[in-house]
């Protein structure tokens, strides 16, 4: 029987977020339908797509968000980031002033997503060499410093956009599978811990089940 569209043992939602212009409908695009589209628009407040990967035989369902990254659009955010467990924080490698502005969104997402939220830091357009604005040594020195993982992407000629998806992905599938070992084996602790679940439990979880129902159903 093959797999249907719908069934997946873990589903994870992961924004995209950054400057506009720095390419991050792009990499939606590239990872999900394997598009390119030259002549992008910006996005107009948010879409997203989905796409399922395998990872240690699991199916992993990743409902990937994307926003405008202009300012007139930040009414969206505490929405937008509710129950993101990953998030791709995208600039642009040939405008300087995009990875300036890496800081600013690094505190958006302190306070308006969860704590244990896994970041990733993308330089994309990295088949801009010859226009090359921000040193990758400094801008990996940045990740590590921020606790962050970091690539640099081409959505133009696909260069590492399925690596940096797949790679943030097996990170939060990790976090959550080691994390529901631990509660296997502490369940007799009452559940009153201020532990956050970033995870959808799998559908088999009949009693969890309903966490994330409003996106699975939009």
């Amino acid at each position: 029987m093959g797999t249907r569209d719908d069934e997946y043992d873990y589903l994870f939602k992961v924004v995209l977020i950054g400057d506009s212009g720095v390419g991050k409908s792009n990499l939606l695009s590239r990872f999900t339908r394997n598009e390119f589209n030259l002549e992008s628009k910006s996005t107009i407040g948010v879409e997203f797509a989905t796409r399922s990967i395998q990872v240690d035989g699991k199916t992993i369902k990743a409902q990937i968000w994307d926003t405008a990254g202009q300012e007139r659009y930040r009414a969206i955010t505490s929405a937008y980031y509710r129950g993101a467990v990953g998030a791709l924080l995208v600039y642009d490698i040939a405008k300087h002033l995009t990875y300036e502005n890496v800081e600013r969104w690094l505190k958006e997402l302190r306070d308006h997503a969860d704590n244990n939220i896994v970041i990733m830091l993308v330089g994309n357009k990295s088949d801009l060499r010859h226009l090359r604005a921000v040193p990758t040594d400094e801008a990996r020195a940045f990740a590590e410093k921020n606790n962050l993982s970091f690539i640099e992407t081409s959505a133009l000629d696909s260069t590492n956009v399925e690596e940096a998806f797949k790679n943030i992905l097996t990170e939060i599938y990790r976090i959550v599978s080691q994390k529901q070992i631990a509660e296997r084996s502490a369940h007799d602790e009452s559940p009153g811990n201020n532990v956050v679940d970033i995870s959808v439990p799998p559908t088999t979880d009949g009693q969890r089940g309903n966490k994330l129902q409003c996106c699975q159903n939009l």
